[in-house]
């Protein structure tokens, strides 16, 4: 085998990556360690335990240019990465790790490694479906993340009638995506080069660079997250409060009597007695000591209720001063009231929308039904509420304040609890925008059909584009999805032989149906607006681009590359020539992929019957086998 790529454990992620790249018409080949009907008769799987060389080498280990590691294992993942680099030095290496820091540092210290997270990548793509039209994607350009949105041209818009070339020229934006209301053929860089003028109907996808944003609050805020907490203190302390005022309506019930007894007995020594008689301590035993027997019996009894009285206090009072609860009611953030996100699952995409949502200046509530959550430490740090409980339960929804907050999301590791999550939350808040995460992204086409959510995503999906780029040679910058469709921003590092090498700008962008963002050239000069549609490419430059999902094979390409070719009988590939041409460079500076991996539960191999491994949608994969 002369494999590009070798993908290593094809659970759901792996699969989706593997079927991608061979898509894409890359030589590729997997590794999985247990055989399956799917794979039978075929040599484009070797089945057999991926840590060993003999798999390794089956799979052309030694030949290949690159690895993907798609296991929601960390130790099987790192297992491999060591016995891939022995025995291909050269190799690169894209790791799907759950540890960041580790992740941080295996990119640090070994050349041509990638830590990859689907979560990660897949988080702000969930956020953007919740906004609407306000946002879309993002892009990392110049060590800044630039917040990408729609702009839908009506009568009022102030761009109508405005030329494409002249919001070209401006540098505080970037114009990503046209799609005009009369030529919907017509793409963007044509558009410019023809001076088109932005009319009613017209859709325009832009970057905007990002703002320094106060990080000063209002005075009416800071009133507002002071009731707040005022709130949280009572509620939290409700139960302390109800044990102390029966402590002091003991000690009162116990004065009065003693007084209404013997009224030479003064208040004062009444409630001395009182107070000694229920706390243990004794004193003014002579208000008793010649009364009655009833208000002695009066007297044990008020002893004992006393005793269990001043028990609790005791204890309640030590939980406040000596233990965590005042600490955490001091520290808790408190929930927020209107115009924020509620996020259900603090699980891997969870901690990742709820982290993306605070760091864009979002207030952010999060419900989790597990105490014990792994990322509860990771939300408190960045002081975002958690509500332990149920989010399939309209109460535990309410006191997230669901009724006027701006979006939900239902993104737990199950679907069934996803959906009826949705729905609950549809229960009450009808006009709610509710963003939901499936596995399944068939399922998730017809869950959105059936019952009309903001969005229903899967993550899976959402990372192979990612994972397929990387692999091909780099990082990516940055994701978004607009009307279903989902586009990825890379770099191109130009080397001899690239399909892209020779020529202008302006036309490679047209024909590759990709839109430039700007060009690295070899004198250290940074190429923009009609500078870069007029740049003629050349061998050591770096093109920075945004290109659908779908068209990232046009990117390599070229004359004498390789090519797909799927048989009608059993739907597999063959690929007639395909030399190595590396085609996405790496960045200096970290990307979004080098962020906390997910680990999902649900991360193994496709069953035979699922939507995403039919014969419909998927080629058979045939396999060889490998003894254990």
């Amino acid at each position: 085998m002369n494999p590009r790529i070798v993908v290593c454990d094809l659970g759901r992620t792996g699969y989706r990556i593997l079927t991608l790249l061979q898509q894409l018409g890359v030589a590729v080949v997997g590794i999985h360690d247990q055989p399956s009907p799917l794979f039978r008769g075929s040599d484009d799987i070797v089945v057999g335990d991926p840590r060993l060389d003999t798999t390794l080498m089956t799979a052309g280990i030694q030949t290949a240019e690159s690895i993907i590691l798609a296991s929601a294992d960390d130790a099987l993942n790192l297992a491999i990465l060591v016995r891939a680099r022995l025995l291909n030095p050269e190799i690169r290496i894209v790791s799907r790790l759950f540890n960041t820091r580790l992740g941080d540092r295996l990119d640090r210290t070994l050349e041509h490694h990638v830590t990859a997270s689907v979560s990660a990548i897949a988080a702000p793509i969930f956020s953007f479906a919740a906004f609407g039209n306000r946002a879309i994607g993002h892009v990392e350009l110049f060590e800044r993340t630039w917040p990408i949105h729609e702009e839908r041209i009506d009568a009022t818009h102030p761009w109508l009638g405005l030329g494409l070339h002249q919001l070209w020229q401006d540098r505080s934006r970037m114009l990503i995506y046209y799609r005009p209301a009369n030529e919907p053929k017509l793409d963007l860089v044509s558009a410019i080069c023809c001076r088109q003028v932005l009319q009613i109907g017209d859709r325009l996808i832009v970057a905007t660079r990002p703002q320094a944003q106060s990080g000063r609050k209002t005075w009416q805020e800071r009133f507002q997250r002071f009731l707040t907490w005022l709130d949280n203190l009572r509620s939290q302390s409700q139960s302390s409060i109800i044990v102390f005022l029966v402590l002091l309506l003991t000690i009162f019930v116990a004065t009065w009597t003693y007084v209404s007894i013997d009224r030479q007995t003064t208040f004062i020594d009444s409630l001395y007695f009182s107070v000694g008689m229920i706390t243990g301590a004794g004193g003014q035993e002579e208000v008793a000591e010649h009364a009655p027997a009833s208000v002695k019996l009066f007297t044990s009894v008020m002893m004992l209720v006393g005793a269990g009285t001043i028990g609790i206090a005791y204890a309640l009072l030590n939980d406040w001063v000596l233990g965590t609860r005042f600490r955490q009611v001091w520290d808790m953030p408190p929930i927020p009231h209107r115009h924020h996100y509620i996020v259900c699952g603090l699980g891997g995409v969870g901690i990742q929308i709820a982290r993306h949502l605070h760091d864009s200046g979002y207030e952010v509530a999060v419900i989790e039904r597990d105490p014990q959550s792994r990322f509860l430490s990771t939300a408190r740090s960045l002081r975002i509420p958690v509500i332990t409980g149920d989010a399939t339960l309209p109460n535990i929804l309410e006191t997230a304040n669901i009724q006027r907050c701006a979006a939900l999301f239902a993104v737990s590791s199950d679907d069934t609890t996803n959906l009826e999550i949705s729905l609950t939350a549809k229960e009450l808040v009808a006009s709610l925008r509710v963003v939901v995460r499936t596995h399944d992204s068939d399922f998730a086409d017809m869950v959105q059909r059936v019952f009309n959510f903001e969005a229903v995503l899967s993550p899976t999906e959402i990372a192979a584009h990612s994972f397929a780029a990387a692999a091909l040679g780099g990082r990516i910058l940055g994701s978004g999805m607009t009307g279903g469709q989902l586009w990825i921003a890379l770099a191109v590092e130009i080397e001899a032989g690239h399909p892209l090498l020779g020529q202008q700008v302006q036309h490679a962008a047209m024909q590759g149906d990709f839109v430039p963002l700007y060009l690295d050239s070899t004198q250290g000069q940074t190429l923009h607006a009609w500078d870069l549609l007029d740049a003629t490419i050349e061998v050591g430059q770096t093109l920075y681009l945004t290109v659908p999902s779908q068209h990232l094979d046009r990117l390599w390409v070229g004359p004498g590359t390789a090519k797909a070719i799927v048989s009608p009988q059993n739907r597999s590939l063959s690929v007639e020539h395909s030399p190595l041409v590396s085609a996405i460079a790496p960045l200096s500076s970290p990307s979004g992929l080098n962020t906390e991996a997910h680990r999902s539960t649900s991360d193994t191999s496709p069953p035979l019957n699922s939507p995403l491994t039919s014969p419909l949608n998927s080629p058979r994969l045939p396999s060889r086998t490998l003894a254990r």
